[in-house]
Formats: C-alpha cells, sequence, structure tokens
C-alpha cells in the first residue's frame, strides 16, 4: 500500500494512507467505495480522492490457490507473447495460439477481471485461427499501469 506524508494547514504533518485505507471500505473480502455524506467528507478526503490512483487490485478476490494459477498464466502471458501493439486507450498483446491457447487467455481473463475489475478486455482469434489478441484498454490513464503490470518494454510506447 503507499503511504505518504502530507503537510496540513497549521504545519502538522499527518500519514495519509493511498486509495486502499482512504476510498475503500473491505467488506466480504471484496473492495467497495467507500461513501459518505458530503458534509462528512473533509477537504483532506476531497484532495486524496482527487490525487489517489484509480487503478488498484484487489488482492482478496482469489482465493491462495487460484493466486497461484493466476500467477503462472500471467508469467507465461508475458514470457509467450509475439507482438506488444499500442492502441490510443491500451495495449494489445499478440500471441501464437499454439505457445498460449484461446483456453488459458479466457482462463486468465476470468481472473483478472476478479482483481482489476477496470481493465476492458477483448479476446480476438484472427487469420483463421493462427493470432491469438488480448487487448487491454481502460479509462484515462491505464496506460502507465499497464506498463508496469505487464512488463511493456520502452520500445513499445
Amino acid at each position: 500500500m503507499h503511504i505518504e506524508n502530507k503537510r496540513f494547514a497549521g504545519g502538522k504533518t499527518r500519514r495519509v494512507a493511498g486509495i486502499a485505507l482512504a476510498l475503500l471500505l473491505t467488506v466480504s473480502g471484496t473492495a467497495r467505495p467507500h461513501r459518505q455524506s458530503a458534509s462528512a467528507t473533509t477537504n483532506t478526503e476531497k484532495t486524496t480522492m482527487k490525487t489517489a490512483s484509480k487503478f488498484y487490485c484487489n488482492t482478496k478476490a482469489l482465493n491462495p490457490a487460484e493466486r497461484v494459477h493466476h500467477k503462472q498464466l500471467t508469467d507465461k502471458l508475458v514470457a509467450v507473447r509475439k507482438k506488444i501493439v499500442e492502441t490510443e486507450k491500451g495495449y494489445e498483446f499478440q500471441y501464437s495460439p499454439s505457445s498460449f491457447s484461446l483456453e488459458e487467455l479466457a482462463d486468465w481473463v476470468a481472473a483478472e477481471s476478479k482483481c482489476c475489475p477496470f481493465f476492458d478486455f477483448h479476446i480476438d482469434l484472427e487469420r483463421e485461427g493462427s493470432l491469438l489478441c488480448l487487448r487491454l484498454m481502460g479509462e484515462e490513464g491505464i496506460k502507465p499501469f499497464i506498463r508496469m503490470e505487464f512488463q511493456v518494454p520502452p520500445n513499445n510506447r
């Protein structure tokens, strides 16, 4: 979790936790937006809400066995991609179906959508089944998150 010091009026320094504490209420292992009445929200909270990243992973969305399996698929997804294409709203990762199957990709998307629901996922099977594509897209600002999480090299930016 990202924690940073913020200086507030009166010269006091307070520790402000990132989005997980400032904006979320964890209920039954899932992250949900924290809602308050407008009168109860302080200026500090408003500032934090505006500056905190809207892209975060819910680490409790998968049980330990699912996490291990998902990590294996993610490592393979990154290792065997043939090509990376930057799009207007994200990236397209291209695969040979012989190195990463449609079933594996669908399994990966199903798990990833639980922990990272802010992604838009598109799976395409093209060129008579010889090219498998995964497009990851999202709201403004998603590209840096994708680059970091999916190890997109600088020459693909």
